[in-house]
């Protein structure tokens, strides 16, 4: 078999390591960023180089990089290692149970098992193309399974195992998943969660597509197993630890992530194989400063694409020893993410503002009681994080000593743009800060417009690809283009506000279309108005984002009722009983308000601005409501917030 590299050995990716060399990349690879790229590509195995670094039409949208290269991305992130760390701890995973088990993969295992989990899923008929569907907790076999596909040429999406069984749904359906692969229970916290039986519940609602469903026994607690089930220890079972990696084009599809959107119909967002490899390895080696030696910690779940991005291929692909948790950070107390930490003497740590200030809430006195003197780097992911909960976290974990990197990306960028370079960027309370080479963000008005001066707020966009982009959304390229190319000639947009300080730093200042960020993960306001919708009494709903003191925003739903509900003592429980079977809890309403009308325009749009400002008793700044069908109902919402 050939190979294609750069030098007799392969070239670890580039890593910046001062303030002179990040502005000197920099400026190379927004003057040159095909040539930029091509240098970091260089540094991975590729089966036969590619023709074209960059072939890219914004209006359409049409991108590919690496146009002809051919590799899998598997074989750089477990066989290029194994000659040199195949000792080396990849993988370290700690279970729910304080008092449970951790269980640790050499690179050398990690890849045995992978290729012995590929072999069962060709023997149970998984090809190139097919779509695998996930719906499992933080276990290694997620991760092994999610290579185990990647080797093969089938296409992964995994699914937060959260949702319900009408979101799984609606998500097998868009992808036609071949195959589901899930576990018995989910152990979390204190609860055991029935997998299984959402799965169940799921496939009875028009699944047709899934011929076999791989059921990973991880409690062994009672499940009722059905005519497309096999275990997967007995999937496994005489299955050989060798699989050659199947050929991949760099533009073949590598996983479909589902996103929510401004619709009620959740975004697969597409995935491919070689720009996605050589920007998440460049970003996660950056970003993190990882060396050597480190233990690197994402406390995410492999449900979100920052599981994806860096908990699997990421540091795999840098050659990086990973932990990956169970559990949930206050079981069985408020000291259990700490405890790792002082366990793994974990290196860098990477988490959510909303794990922060849930954790900051219950007290200085549990992060005191560990030794977290390992700790070089911290990170956030998922939400600005604000400036209390920033100087926490810089004082309270990391001492004073670690730097936080305050990262800046979405599920259709692949991997992290905007963020500070620890020890070598300067940082500042609730900047995301500056983007990572090759990355071109800019600020423009609701016209398009480009804002130059620094000091001024726009609409944040990107005005050149990078590797790791979405290239469609699944089955519908239209929306693709109408939701992240059409808005801005020639620009991706964002779908973000910012502001941009006068050191060119940018500060993410919330969405500006309609969806919601709720403890980092984002909801389609349209999507949980549909759920709502599903109520029998409901006539009518608008949803909001507002102010969460945990979760940096809330949901807080308006619903208009019929005459026989307004009386209903139960109202508010049954409707977040129906979010909860439609989407999941995740989506649950934190406050519902039973109004008589909403805010509209003669053309019949709710102005959420409105909505959003009574939300946040933000009611003095309402703006001009004289143009409104009906403005009287304005005063009446403002009274019943209380």
């Amino acid at each position: 078999m050939n190979f294609y590299y750069s030098l007799d050995t392969i070239i670890m990716t580039l890593q910046i390591k001062s303030l002179e060399a990040y502005k000197t990349i920099y400026q190379k690879s927004v003057e040159k960023p095909e040539a930029f790229w091509a240098e970091q590509a260089d540094t991975f195995v590729w089966r036969k180089k590619w023709d074209k670094v960059l072939d890219w039409e914004f209006k359409t949208p049409n991108v590919k990089w690496f146009v002809g290269g051919k590799l899998n991305i598997t074989e750089n992130c477990l066989d290029r290692h194994l000659e040199e760390r195949g000792g080396k701890t990849a993988l370290i995973w700690e279970s729910n149970e304080i008092t449970g088990t951790t269980q640790k993969y050499t690179y050398r295992e990690l890849h045995a098992a992978v290729c012995q989990c590929a072999n069962a899923l060709k023997a149970n008929g998984i090809e190139k193309g097919d779509r695998v569907c996930f719906y499992m907790p933080m276990v290694p076999e997620l991760a092994i399974a999610v290579l185990a596909c990647a080797r093969i040429g089938a296409i992964h999406s995994v699914v937060f195992a959260g949702f319900s069984a009408q979101a799984l749904a609606d998500r097998i359906k868009d992808a036609k998943a071949k195959m589901l692969i899930c576990s018995d229970y989910n152990r979390r916290g204190a609860k055991n969660i029935p997998v299984k039986q959402v799965v169940d519940d799921a496939l009875t609602m028009g699944c047709d597509s899934v011929k076999t469903v791989l059921v990973h026994k991880n409690t062994g607690d009672s499940i009722d197993m059905n005519a497309l089930d096999v275990w997967w220890h007995e999937a496994m079972q005489g299955q050989s630890t060798e699989c050659e990696a199947t050929e991949m084009d760099s533009e073949d599809m590598l996983f479909i992530l589902y996103t929510s959107g401004s619709t009620g119909k959740p975004k697969g967002v597409v995935h491919t194989c070689g720009g996605y490899m050589v920007y998440t390895c460049f970003s996660f080696k950056n970003v993190f400063q990882y060396q050597e030696e480190d233990v690197y910690w994402c406390t995410a779940d492999i449900g979100w694409i920052t599981g994806h991005s860096y908990i699997v291929y990421g540091p795999l692909l840098a050659g990086a020893t990973t932990v990956m948790f169970e559990g949930v950070p206050t079981y069985p107390d408020a000291g259990r993410f700490w405890a790792i930490c002082e366990k793994h003497k974990v290196n860098q740590f990477y988490t959510a503002p909303t794990a922060i200030r849930a954790l900051m809430a219950k007290g200085d006195n549990w992060p005191e009681q560990y030794d977290l003197s390992s700790i070089k780097v911290l990170g956030t992911v998922g939400e600005p994080i604000n400036e209390e909960a920033w100087k926490w976290y810089e004082e309270k974990i990391g001492k004073g000593k670690a730097p936080i990197v305050d990262t800046w990306w979405q599920t259709e960028t692949g991997g992290v743009l905007i963020t500070p370079l620890p020890g070598i960027t300067d940082t500042k309370p609730t900047y995301a800060s500056y983007p990572m080479p090759g990355v071109q963000p800019i600020l423009v008005d609701a016209e398009g417009k480009e804002i130059l001066e620094n000091e001024k707020e726009g609409l944040l966009c990107i005005k050149f690809p990078w590797p790791s982009m979405l290239r469609t959304t699944y089955g519908d390229h239209q929306r693709c283009c109408h939701t992240y190319f059409s808005p801005f000639k020639d620009k991706y947009f964002t779908g973000d506000g910012a502001r941009r300080d006068a050191d060119g730093r940018y500060r993410i200042i919330g969405r500006v279309d309609d969806v919601i960020n709720v403890s980092g993960h984002r909801l389609g306001t349209a999507e949980i108005e549909n759920a709502i919708n599903q109520h029998p009494q409901v006539i009518e709903s608008a949803v909001v984002g507002y102010p969460h003191d945990i979760k940096g925003q809330g949901i807080y739903a308006y619903v208009i009722v019929g005459e026989e509900a307004k009386n209903n003592t139960d109202l508010e429980k049954a409707i977040r009983a129906v979010v909860n079977t439609e989407i999941g809890p995740i989506a649950k309403p934190d406050q519902i308000q039973v109004v008589s009308g909403l805010p509209k325009t003669r053309s019949g749009k709710i102005m959420r601005r409105i909505l959003r400002k009574i939300a946040a008793k933000d009611m003095d700044k309402l703006g001009d409501v004289s143009t409104l069908l009906n403005p009287e109902i304005v005063e009446e919402i403002k009274k019943g917030r209380g």
